[in-house]
C-alpha cells in the first residue's frame, strides 16, 4: 500500500504492555463483498483512495497497516446489568490499528466479527450481516444528529452462514471495522482494580490522560475523573436530545472519551416515552430512555471506585458529583442546537427544554420525536413552514403556546441554513425500527443495497444542512 503523507501510525496501547491485551490472529474469513466503505472517514486517518484489493486486505483479512504491531484483543471486566463479570474482554473483535487523525487525535480501528479470541467464551466470534448493517446505520444517524460517536469504516460480507437464536437461521455473516476515539472502557480500569494492581491502574490512568485528556496535569487522577465525567455528561445529554436509546449501558460499553460505540439493540424514540427500552432482555427498564443519565452516573461511580487505590476518595467524589450539573447544562446546549436557536441565558434556555418535552409529552404518539425538531428548526424562521406542514393540527393548545413562547424568545441561529433542500421536505430523516427492518428486507430478500446506501446519503445531507 502506498503510504499517504497524512498517515500517522501510533500504536500506543501496545506500549502499555501485555498485561492489557492478548496478541491474536484474525479468522481466515471467506470474503464475499464490500457492502459499505466510509471513504470520508478513511481520509481523516490518512487512508484515502484504497483500492478494492487493499480495502479487503486491511479490513477483511486484517493484514497489518504500515507501522502497526498486529491485532490485539483488549482485556477488561465490567458490570453487565449491574452484575460484575470478570470474564469479559474482546471476544469477537480486536484493536487492529491506532492512528492520528486530521484533528491530531489518537484513533482506533476496532473490529467486530473478526473471529475468536481468548475472551470468546465458546462463542464463534462472528457478526451477522444484519447486526453490522444496524451498527452502520446507528453511527450514521447519530453523527448526523451531532452525537459524539464512533464511525463505521467498513462492512464486508463473508460467505459464512451463521446459526443465531434471535434471527431466522442460518443468517448471513459480516465483519465490521469502526473508527473510534478510544476503546478504553470503564471496565478496563475495573479489571486492574479487581486484580489489585494499583501499578497497572496508575499506568492506565496516565495513558488515558496523556492520549485523551492532555490538558489534565500528569498525576492528577481526580482531574482525569472530572474530564471523563464531563465527556460522559455531554454524550448522555446528546443521546437524550437525539431521542436515542443505547440499550446496553454496561460499564464495558462506556469509554473514557465520552464517545458512543458498540451498537447492539439500539432504538430511536418514535415519540416521547420515558420508559422506552431498546433491548428485549431489559425486562426491568434499567436502560430505558429516561434512565440513561442515571445509568451513566452509576457506571461513573464504578469507574471512581476503580480509581480509589491511586487517588484520594474526597476529590474523586467531588469530581463524580459534577455529573448532574454538567448533564443539565449540556442538555440545554444540545436542545438549542437541535432547535437551531441561540442561547438566551440559563433560565430561558431551561424553559425551552422543559416546554419542548412538555409538548412532546402532550402530543403522545401523534407527535413523533424527530419531526418536531425538523419542523421548528431555527425557531421563528420556521413558523410558517411548520404551521403549513403535515403536523400543523398538533401545534395548538396550552402546551404548544408555552413551547412557542419559549422558542420565539430565542434568536434563530444562522437561519440561512433553512435554504437547504432538506428543510423543504415535509418529513425528516428518522431511523425507527420499522424503517431499519424495511432496509434489511430489501437486502435479505433481493440483495438490494440501494435503499441502504440512499438512506446514508440522505443522513449525510441532513447533517450538512444542520451544520450549514
Amino acid at each position: 500500500m502506498p503510504v499517504d503523507p497524512a498517515y500517522q501510525p501510533a500504536p500506543r496501547f501496545h506500549a502499555l504492555g501485555d498485561e492489557f491485551f492478548d496478541p491474536v490472529r484474525a479468522a481466515d474469513l471467506p470474503l464475499k463483498a464490500v457492502r459499505f466503505r466510509n471513504d470520508a472517514a478513511a481520509a481523516t486517518v490518512g487512508l484515502p483512495g484504497l483500492s478494492e484489493a487493499e480495502w479487503r486486505a486491511h479490513f477483511g483479512r486484517f493484514e497489518p497497516l504500515p507501522g502497526q504491531p498486529g491485532p490485539l484483543a483488549m482485556r477488561y471486566h465490567g458490570h453487565q446489568f449491574r452484575t460484575y463479570n470478570p470474564d469479559l474482554g474482546d471476544g469477537r473483535g480486536f484493536l487492529a490499528a491506532q492512528l492520528i487523525d486530521d484533528q491530531g487525535r489518537l484513533m482506533d480501528l476496532g473490529t467486530k466479527g473478526s473471529g475468536q479470541t481468548p475472551w470468546s467464551r465458546g462463542a464463534d466470534g462472528r457478526l451477522t450481516l444484519k447486526g453490522g448493517m444496524r451498527e452502520v446505520l446507528a453511527a450514521e444517524m447519530l453523527e448526523s444528529l451531532g452525537v459524539p460517536t464512533s464511525r463505521a469504516l467498513s462492512l464486508i460480507e463473508t460467505e459464512e452462514a451463521l446459526e443465531r437464536g434471535d434471527e431466522p437461521s442460518p443468517t448471513r455473516a459480516a465483519v465490521l471495522v469502526r473508527l473510534s476515539h478510544s476503546h478504553i472502557r470503564f471496565g478496563t480500569f475495573q479489571r486492574t482494580a479487581y486484580l489489585e494492581r494499583p501499578d497497572l491502574t496508575a499506568a492506565l490512568a496516565e495513558h488515558a490522560r496523556a492520549n485523551y485528556h492532555p490538558t489534565v496535569a500528569e498525576g492528577d487522577v481526580p482531574a482525569l475523573m472530572e474530564a471523563v465525567v464531563a465527556a460522559s455528561a455531554r454524550l448522555t445529554a446528546r443521546w437524550v436530545a437525539a431521542g436515542f436509546v443505547h440499550g446496553v449501558l454496561n460499564t464495558d460499553n462506556l469509554n473514557v472519551t465520552g464517545e458512543s460505540f458498540d451498537y447492539g439493540p439500539w432504538r430511536f424514540l418514535p415519540h416521547y416515552e420515558p420508559g422506552f427500552t431498546a433491548a428485549y432482555f431489559d425486562r426491568f427498564g434499567l436502560y430505558a430512555f429516561a434512565r440513561q443519565p442515571e445509568a451513566v452516573f452509576w457506571a461513573l461511580t464504578q469507574l471512581g471506585g476503580a480509581l480509589k487505590p491511586i487517588a484520594e476518595v474526597e476529590p474523586l467524589t467531588a469530581a463524580l458529583n459534577t455529573f448532574g450539573p454538567r448533564y443539565i447544562a449540556e442538555l440545554r446546549v444540545a436542545f438549542l442546537e437541535r432547535l437551531g436557536v441561540k442561547s438566551l441565558g440559563e433560565a430561558a434556555d431551561q424553559r425551552l427544554v422543559d416546554t419542548t418535552l412538555a409538548l412532546l409529552r402532550e402530543g403522545g404518539e401523534a407527535l413523533r420525536w424527530e419531526p418536531l425538531f425538523h419542523d421548528w428548526f431555527c425557531g421563528f424562521s420556521s413558523s410558517e413552514r411548520a404551521l403549513r406542514g403535515p403536523r400543523a393540527r398538533l401545534y395548538q393548545g396550552e402546551a404548544f403556546d408555552a413551547f412557542r413562547f419559549a422558542l420565539f424568545e430565542h434568536e434563530p441561529d444562522r437561519p440561512e441554513r433553512l435554504a437547504h433542500p432538506v428543510f423543504a421536505a415535509a418529513e425528516p430523516e428518522e431511523m425507527l425500527i420499522d424503517e431499519v427492518e424495511t432496509l434489511w428486507t430489501a437486502i435479505d430478500q433481493g440483495d438490494d443495497w440501494s435503499p441502504f446506501h440512499a438512506r446514508i446519503d440522505r443522513l449525510r445531507a441532513a447533517r450538512a444542512a444542520r451544520q450549514g
